[in-house]
């Protein structure tokens, strides 16, 4: 099987984004396997009702059961994949501030998120990341309260690698 190509990827992250946006903010972070359409309806010949039209190298975003709570890099690394399963989509909410607002940072790390999510120039911020078990990566932003969704491959190097890790 040949490896679905970026703007696939990208249509799989988009389709995720907006699946999470329907449930609204606040949500907690979730991640999805990706199937070959074409595998996962040969395996699972019910769905193919829910698909509708397979179309060769597609793939499919399956949800899978609520991270658990802690660091995300922590939990991160204990994520491993089956061979059938050729990427991922994580899907999680982040609090961002301005460069400015580092320089007023307290150094305690649960002090820092508590003074993060309590800054006046705080934004809050919906993060999708896939990545593909070859190393392709996909990923959209979308600021709350924005209805613009920033589509760059380029948004959360450090998530893409966390990820990527999760096939190895």
């Amino acid at each position: 099987m040949s490896s679905p190509d970026i703007s696939e990827l990208t249509s799989v992250v988009l389709e995720v984004e907006r699946h999470v946006a329907d449930l609204g903010w606040d949500q907690p972070s979730q991640v999805y396997a990706l199937a070959d359409t074409s595998e996962l309806v040969a395996r699972e010949p019910t769905l193919a009702s829910h698909i509708g039209e397979v179309v060769p190298g597609s793939l499919t975003p399956v949800e899978q059961e609520p991270l658990p709570v802690g660091r995300l890099d922590e939990v991160l690394a204990g994520i491993g994949w089956p061979p059938e399963v050729l990427g991922c989509v994580l899907v999680t909410e982040l609090v961002v501030l301005p460069p400015s607002a580092e320089q007023e940072a307290p150094y305690e790390e649960v002090d820092i998120e508590i003074w993060a999510a309590n800054h006046p120039e705080r934004q809050d911020v919906r993060l999708a990341v896939g990545v593909t078990r070859d190393g392709q990566h996909a990923s959209c932003l979308r600021v709350r309260g924005e209805e613009e969704l920033v589509v760059d491959p380029d948004l959360a190097d450090g998530l893409v690698d966390g990820l990527l890790a999760t096939f190895h």
